[in-house]
């Protein structure tokens, strides 16, 4: 006779033109469905999306350097506005699953962030319904943003109506913010990001590395100056930018290719770079590569896989290539690329412009391509995020006793060096 499943209903981005929030959606699904106990999960994009590439991906760019324009007191109107229309046609769905659920898990990506509340009417729904139908609640390696408006810490304070069972973030920089958010608890572990279990799922392979193929991840300046919670320049905040460090890698005998994390704003963006003299002679002898907008996490592993070295602001191409052992500089804008950075001791390859110059990043890049990933830490790493998984597991599923107790374990390699 056999068992009914133990069903796991997960809230994330799965289906983000930004594929990074697929590569860990798609970890947290491969992590908790492993261990052959029995255990069905199902993800639900917070969005409403049911697959890649919905039918608003070309209007993605115009709206946002529309709303980049408008006061923020508007732009909070607006996008609320939209939000919780969209809300009104997908509770109805978010009910029906989490009540056929064992539990629910909120999981992967910086979703308690103050986007203008886009996330907190979001999150604030699912919370609304995980307690109607009393589910077991499990946050999981989240990012935490440090200002919260007032309207979304009441949202995001629905959190005190449910049965959480399991609450971690994925970095100090986000272990802080919660704590000044919630002073009185619950207080979270921290646990690497689930993407860096990519490694050990993907299909793809690695080429043969000749150590001269540097892909650098192309974001759009206006989603980076929207979003960004660091002040100071941003290092490759305009076009010119780009064009000057693609011609000294060329000049350090480099073949370089531009891709995207899969946003058509950014391959837009990309495209806007090389279309101009130099960039053109580039492309046209071979030296210089645009890529294909990735169309889905596949793809854009495979871009990755293809490279020897990878430069990026976007956090899951530097995640998803330190998993792979592919080195990498990490691009300043955001606290979460930074605290990514420290918890696996590359401090060294993070480029903030305000302390690092962009024209130090091709001598970075030669060290980093000398010195590769550190074993040790990268196999300490790995073991956190597993064990990070199968806490998770252990808090959501009865009758199971964790023989674990790795809270402190975990936040130490997370936090990184001091």
């Amino acid at each position: 006779m056999s068992r009914t499943p133990f069903k796991i209903v997960v809230f994330n981005v799965k289906y983000s033109e930004n594929l990074g929030d697929g590569i860990l959606a798609l970890c947290i699904e491969h992590g908790l469905a492993q261990t052959g106990g029995g255990i069905e999960v199902e993800t639900v994009d917070l969005a409403g999306r049911h697959g890649f590439g919905g039918a608003s991906s070309s209007r993605r760019r115009h709206l946002l350097k529309l709303l980049q324009r408008l006061p923020k007191p508007v732009r909070r109107l607006a996008v609320g506005f939209f939000v919780q229309r969209a809300l009104r046609r997908q509770r109805g769905e978010w009910e029906r699953k989490i009540a056929a659920a064992d539990a629910v898990v909120i999981g992967g990506g910086n979703l308690f962030q103050d986007d203008d509340l886009n996330f907190p009417l979001k999150i604030g729904t699912v919370l609304d319904c995980v307690r109607r139908f009393d589910r077991p609640l499990g946050i999981y390696a989240v990012g935490v943003s440090a200002d919260w408006s007032e309207p979304a810490r009441r949202l995001f304070a629905r959190i005190g109506g449910v049965r959480l069972l399991h609450v971690s973030v994925r970095d100090r920089f986000a272990y802080d913010s919660w704590r000044s958010h919630f002073p009185a608890g619950p207080v979270p572990d921290i646990i690497p990001d689930p993407g860096l279990l990519i490694g050990q799922i993907a299909l793809t392979t690695r080429g043969p590395n000749r150590g001269n193929k540097v892909a650098i991840c192309v974001t759009e300046p206006v989603v980076l100056t929207r979003h960004a919670s660091q002040t100071g320049p941003i290092p490759l905040g305009d076009a010119a930018g780009y064009r000057k460090l693609i011609e000294a890698l060329i000049e350090d005998g480099l073949n370089v290719t531009l891709f995207c994390n899969g946003a058509t704003e950014d391959h837009i963006f990309a495209r806007t770079i090389v279309n101009e003299g130099s960039m053109a002679r580039h492309l046209t002898s071979g030296v210089l590569h645009l890529a294909d907008r990735p169309a889905d996490v596949e793809q854009l592993l495979r871009l990755l896989n293809a490279a020897d070295a990878i430069i990026s602001h976007r956090l899951h191409a530097c995640i998803a290539a330190y998993s792979f052992g592919i080195p990498h500089i990490g691009l300043g804008w955001d606290k979460k690329v930074e605290g990514f950075f420290r918890s696996v001791g590359r401090e060294a390859y993070f480029v903030d412009a305000e302390h690092v110059p962009v024209s130090d990043i091709p001598a970075l890049l030669r060290a980093a391509l000398a010195q590769g990933i550190d074993q040790e830490r990268y196999n300490l790493t790995m073991d956190c995020a597993e064990t990070g998984m199968r806490r998770l597991r252990f808090a959501l599923r009865p009758g199971l006793v964790s023989e674990y107790s790795i809270a402190d374990d975990v936040r130490g390699i997370a936090a990184g060096p001091r």
